[in-house]
């Protein structure tokens, strides 16, 4: 179940993923070798879920969601709740993104990173990217997190980022009303 983002646009929008198992709790499979790991994509069930990074360039408010995969129902849900028809959606070329472009409610404008190319003008996932950077700082202390904890992390991230961007008595306003 995706949160309520109310986006008012333009949004870039972008994944990362996160080592993620079942830290804390009786394994139910042997230990999986650090070795041969699966290269591609993760998903909840491999342990590497995916977590989404949004970016509101109309409310400069930025969003990081948790998702069980990287698909296209998935992303759907994640830009359901717009401000704005059509929307205009910033991407990189992964194809989960592809069926926004033939949608009639979304915008989408792309760079493909695999051409070398990173930003063309105002079209780029750079916000993201660098959101994401930080969000995997913020995990990589823990030194691996359950999955069934990882949306708490998160949310936790989101909050310290939201009040590193606010200041003095603001920020402390937004505290207390983010933990009542």
């Amino acid at each position: 179940d995706a949160p309520s983002l109310d986006l008012r646009g333009p949004v870039e929008i972008d994944e990362f993923y996160v080592s993620a198992g079942l830290k804390g709790r009786e394994r139910d499979r042997w230990s999986r070798s650090r070795g041969l790991a699966r290269r591609g994509r993760g998903t909840y069930d491999q342990d590497k879920p995916p977590v989404f990074v949004l970016v509101d360039r109309g409310t400069e408010q930025r969003y990081v969601v948790p998702a069980k995969s990287a698909d296209e129902s998935t992303i759907r849900l994640l830009l359901a709740d717009r401000q704005q028809e059509p929307l205009t959606v910033y991407t990189d070329g992964f194809c989960a993104y592809d069926p926004l472009t033939e949608d009639a409610q979304f915008d989408r404008e792309y760079v493909v990173h695999g051409d070398g190319e990173y930003a063309d003008d105002t079209v780029h996932v750079n916000t993201c990217e660098s959101h994401a950077s930080l969000a995997r700082r913020w995990l990589s202390p823990h030194r691996g997190i359950s999955k069934d904890r990882l949306t708490q992390y998160l949310r936790a991230f989101q909050l310290r980022r939201e009040l590193y961007r606010k200041p003095g008595r603001e920020a402390l306003k937004h505290a207390v009303k983010a933990t009542l």
